[in-house]
């Protein structure tokens, strides 16, 4: 993702936290494109990030930036897949990490934090609580915290999957007479606290005032039935999402309050 450096809020390059993420495959969808009748269906693979989710890009750009403005220690809240690629980046930069998880993260993930060496600490309750928890031992101690989607480093990072999406959709056919990048029609992504369509749309909003796309892309967010307050106020067309209490198996989906991003 370092290819668009220029874009991002991290001004000394010799010092960037990075381990290959970015530039993830765009598969086409063919059998996917059949069953639904629209051969033009592409997934954006961003499993085959360093530490297996589009977090990295948020872990790299974030981490880069702090380490620059001199933060060694931190404290963050997490569903589980932001702690991974946060704990991997701050291994690598020589930061102390902590990290507030609910009992509902997987073993798997706490072994993955703990060989990385973070801090883990679990909360018997909701992630909204968990941040709270994270908000107030950082406090305490005078820390660095990471507000997610009120980050602007995390929402900076997530600009480079519009930018590789335009870039790449463009190699698939011959860019026009004018050599620009091809935005998509639609841009889908499930979501929890909702920060990656945030960047995302910041980006094809970019690239269109430089010229580079015709057009913006429609968002079509997803959210879990058993957490889905950004789409239960849509559907409802309220300013803004109530907070829930999360009832779902799939623990990277469960923010019951998306504050900011809805």
């Amino acid at each position: 993702l370092w290819r668009y450096a220029e874009l991002l809020p991290v001004l000394n390059l010799d010092e960037i936290v990075s381990m290959g993420e970015g530039w993830t495959p765009l598969t086409h969808a063919e059998n996917l494109g059949s069953e639904l009748g629209n051969p033009n269906i592409y997934i954006k693979d961003e499993r085959q990030s360093p530490t297996g989710s589009f977090k990295d890009r948020q872990g790299s750009v974030t981490v880069s930036y702090l380490k620059q403005i001199g933060i060694r220690e931190f404290a963050l809240a997490s569903t589980g897949n932001k702690a991974a690629a946060y704990a991997a980046f701050c291994a690598r930069a020589g930061i102390r990490l902590w990290v507030f998880l609910t009992s509902m993260v997987p073993s798997e993930k706490l072994r993955e934090l703990a060989l990385y060496g973070a801090e883990v600490v679990k909360i018997a309750g909701t992630y909204d609580q968990a941040k709270k928890v994270a908000q107030d031992f950082a406090g305490r101690r005078n820390l660095y915290f990471d507000t997610g989607a009120r980050s602007i480093p995390g929402r900076e990072a997530f600009k480079t999957i519009a930018f590789e999406l335009a870039e790449q959709l463009a190699k698939l056919s011959p860019p026009d007479e004018n050599g620009k990048w091809r935005a998509p029609d639609w841009y889908v992504q499930a979501v929890s606290g909702g920060i990656g369509p945030l960047g995302v749309w910041k980006g094809f909003n970019e690239l269109k005032e430089m010229g580079l796309i015709d057009k913006m892309p429609r968002l079509a967010v997803v959210q879990s039935e058993g957490c889905a307050p950004m789409a239960t106020a849509w559907r409802f067309k309220l300013k803004q999402a109530d907070p829930v209490v999360p009832h779902t198996r799939i623990t990277v989906l469960s923010t019951g309050d998306p504050g900011r991003s809805y």
